[in-house]
């Protein structure tokens, strides 16, 4: 392309495309045209209703409109005046309706107008037509036809003409009236139901295709002499190539003489369709010489004559020397091989009666490239693929819609080795047909069969690029390991839950998926798909996102895959491992550290004696355990501060007959030591603890402060009393005694004064606090030294 060209081209895409806006009325019974039509209206179709007339008012105001259907209502009569101030008016519609007649308006420059089917006695074709410069389609319908009718027409090159004969048409008939028209092509209806007893010529010389409808020949009579006669003049129209007969009823005589008639002209695609065929065949040969046809093409037959010697039309058939030949929905029951090598490029007997027998053994379709058998009767594949041997040119091949099986034990498949596309489709095929394919297959069509998976150990696929496994029953998305060359795959429609992650990384070809449609269950696996489904293009996934929905779990049911979300740590199984071991770890380190900074072996120990003595206590009698203190004090120091304790402690508060507790006195034999510190503590009014550095460096020291501590809170009594003999530095005191660090931050202590005129009021206040009259036996001094 040169340079200017493509900026001519980058110009046209970036004009803006024009906007219709279209207001669509069909079949809502009205009898009017709407008022409140909106002002920017470019289509409006109001076909299927019971308006009656239309008036210039209904549509003045749509100075936009372009397109106006208003087929199948009751117009008996149109003024074309009421469109004046439709300038941009291209398309009128305004067939099936009672229109009689119609006036004129000359600024109408119509593209399209359709006046077909409607109650015209003469050609509604008015003066003002021929002006119609831009007209390309016309229908018209009319009762007779005369030369005059069309001359206002004649300087048009209309594209496609539709002529629509009424049921009266025949009485006074001019069978030169339309020599004149210069069309490409022409549609001419004639009465439904009525005997064609028409003399009308059709060989329009500017006319390239013809359709012909309502075609009725009887017995009786000539038969259809009248309709073989107009066939004979189209050979003088060098320029006719397609010709189409609809709704024709004819004798099987006449068939195969209007066969002949078209053999020797210049028409080279012949199509006939709703053919019905009356009366006896008589045999005869059949001229295959001297003619252009390329195509034939029959469709959808019915005869009322079952004793016909059907050979000789299926030879007529098969020995045509043309390219195309299609006879479809003619209850054909068989067709013979050809009597010589055939020219015959295409086939197609679709929807027939045909069996496995067609063409068994036939070497004559050498040259054959397409064979179409679907909607036949055709039951073992291995039939199918015998037959297609012989035919070495036969590159497409449709057997779909029939009941086709294959078993593996059949032995090997000798398919034609250019076969390229194959369709199976809607059989009864399973997954043994993968052993049974083309060696160079690259188009394979296995829809709507009973196909479960693609076993893995077949081979002979690497050709193949387009497989189609909808409406199946696969549950795995196949991977492209053995099709390598794979760049369509349709797999919508069958039971595919879970379809693999790495799909595209194994499909690298592929260009076109279309998987939607299957019951997907939303869960991690599918997550990996999702996400690599937005790594590809985005025309790469056909139907996404609207037919990719979660069928399960219900909580999912109907959402569409793309609004599916669950997270990475759900879904990855070393990751939650990880997420949930490493702060357990990190976790119970930081306790254990914690519990070794916090002396909690310790404590832990002395909650097990502490529980123990508790234990042994309730087994004694409540009488005993209520008695009366014993004594006013149980005194805990370290040994190094023995000294002290018994040369100032110690005589100072018992000159005062205050009972103290040492452990030389009242420990008991037998007993563990904790045991008996328990007991000592819970028999003393107060515990006092003679505080140093000495002290918070002695073990036995800790016992008795934690277990004085715990005691204070199990009675809810004050019984400690703490006598600070020496300063003590904080950075001194263990970290197993924070109960001390706590004790001494809350609670009131004695300071050991160095002044010896301070002692008098010091052991006056420390006898104070623990002067009590004790109801019990004397007790003896228990002396601990630890």
């Amino acid at each position: 392309m040169k340079a200017s060209e493509e900026k001519e081209g980058k110009k046209d895409k970036n004009r803006p495309k024009p906007v219709f806006q279209e207001s669509s009325l069909s079949k809502r019974g009205l009898t009017y045209v709407p008022k409140d039509l909106s002002l920017e209206t470019t289509i409006l179709n109001i076909s299927y209703n019971y308006i009656s007339e239309l008036q210039m008012p209904d549509i003045l105001s749509l100075s936009k409109l372009k397109i106006l259907i208003i087929s199948h209502n009751r117009i008996r009569y149109l003024d074309l005046s009421v469109f004046k101030f439709n300038q941009e008016l291209e398309y009128l519609d305004l067939s099936h309706n009672n229109l009689e007649k119609i006036s004129c308006h000359p600024t109408l420059n119509l593209k399209h107008l359709d006046l077909s089917f409607n109650a015209f006695d003469a050609l509604p074709i008015c003066q003002e037509f021929g002006n119609m410069s831009q007209l390309e389609f016309l229908g018209l319908s009319a009762t007779q036809l005369q030369k005059s009718s069309v001359q206002s027409i004649t300087r048009l090159h209309i594209s496609k003409v539709l002529l629509v004969l009424g049921d009266t048409y025949g009485e006074r008939e001019d069978a030169e009236s339309l020599q004149d028209l210069k069309t490409q092509s022409l549609h001419i209806v004639f009465p439904t139901g009525k005997k064609f007893h028409f003399n009308l010529d059709v060989s329009v010389s500017t006319t390239v295709s013809l359709e012909l409808s309502n075609i009725k020949c009887v017995l009786d009579d000539n038969g259809c002499s009248y309709f073989e006669n107009v066939l004979s003049k189209l050979q003088k129209n060098s320029r006719l190539s397609n010709l189409t007969l609809n709704n024709i009823e004819i004798t099987w005589n006449s068939f195969i003489t209007i066969l002949q008639l078209v053999w020797r002209t210049n028409i080279e695609y012949f199509s006939i369709s709703n053919m019905k065929l009356q009366g006896y065949l008589d045999s005869r040969d059949f001229d295959y010489s001297d003619t252009s046809l390329k195509t034939l093409s029959i469709h959808k037959v019915v005869h009322d004559v079952f004793s016909l010697p059907q050979g000789y039309v299926y030879k007529i058939l098969s020995n045509m020397n043309i390219q195309h030949l299609t006879v479809s929905a003619a209850h054909m029951v068989h067709m013979v091989c050809p009597s010589q090598i055939s020219p015959f490029l295409y086939l197609n007997f679709s929807s027939n009666l045909l069996t496995d027998t067609v063409f068994k053994n036939c070497t004559n379709l050498a040259n054959l490239k397409t064979l179409i058998l679907q909607k036949n009767q055709l039951k073992e594949l291995i039939n199918i693929v015998h037959m297609t041997q012989e035919m070495k040119s036969l590159q497409q091949l449709d057997v779909s819609q029939n009941s086709l099986v294959y078993d593996e034990s059949e032995g090997n498949c000798p398919w034609a080795r250019n076969l390229l596309s194959l369709n199976m489709s809607s059989n009864i095929l399973t997954d043994s047909v993968f052993r049974c394919l083309p060696p160079r297959i690259k188009v394979l069509d296995l829809h709507n069969n009973r196909i479960r998976s693609i076993p893995k150990d077949v081979t002979g696929l690497e050709t193949l690029q387009e497989l189609n496994l909808a409406s199946n029953s696969l549950a795995h998305l196949p991977g492209c390991g053995i099709l390598s060359s794979l760049s369509i795959l349709i797999i919508d429609y069958n039971s595919i839950s879970n379809p693999s992650a790495d799909f595209f990384q194994s499909c690298q070809k592929i260009r076109s998926l279309k998987a939607g449609n299957n019951p997907f269950q939303c869960s991690c696996e599918l997550r990996e798909f999702i996400q690599s489904v937005g790594q590809v293009s985005s025309d790469v996934v056909e139907g996404w996102p609207e037919s990719y929905k979660c069928d399960y779990p219900e909580s999912y049911k109907g959402t569409p895959l793309k609004d599916f979300h669950v997270s990475e740590l759900s879904c990855n199984t070393a990751l939650l491992i990880v997420t949930i071991v490493v702060p357990g770890l990190v976790l119970a380190v930081a306790v254990t550290v914690l519990c070794i900074y916090l002396d909690l072996p310790w404590y832990l120990r002395m909650v097990c004696q502490w529980t123990q003595t508790r234990r042994r206590a309730r087994n004694v009698p409540l009488e005993e355990r209520q008695r009366t203190l014993q004594f006013h004090a149980f005194i805990s120091y370290s040994g190094h501060d023995s000294a002290w304790v018994k040369n100032e402690l110690i005589p100072n508060l018992e000159k005062e007959d205050i009972r103290i507790c040492l452990h030389e006195r009242n420990f008991v034999a037998g007993k563990s030591i904790v045991e008996n510190i328990i007991n000592c503590i819970e028999k003393s009014y107060k515990s006092i603890f003679v505080l140093s550095p000495n002290f918070v460096q002695s073990e036995w020291c800790h016992y008795e402060l934690y277990f004085a501590h715990h005691n204070l809170f199990h009675e809810g009594s004050d019984n400690l009393i703490l006598i600070l003999l020496e300063p003590i530095p904080q950075y001194s005191i263990p970290s197993s005694y924070h109960k001390l660090r706590a004790l001494m931050a809350q609670r009131t202590y004695l300071e050991w004064p160095k002044e010896k005129s301070k002692h008098g009021l010091f052991w006056a206040n420390l006898r104070a606090s623990i002067n009590i009259k004790l109801m019990g036996k004397a007790a003896e001094v228990l002396y601990t030294e630890i």
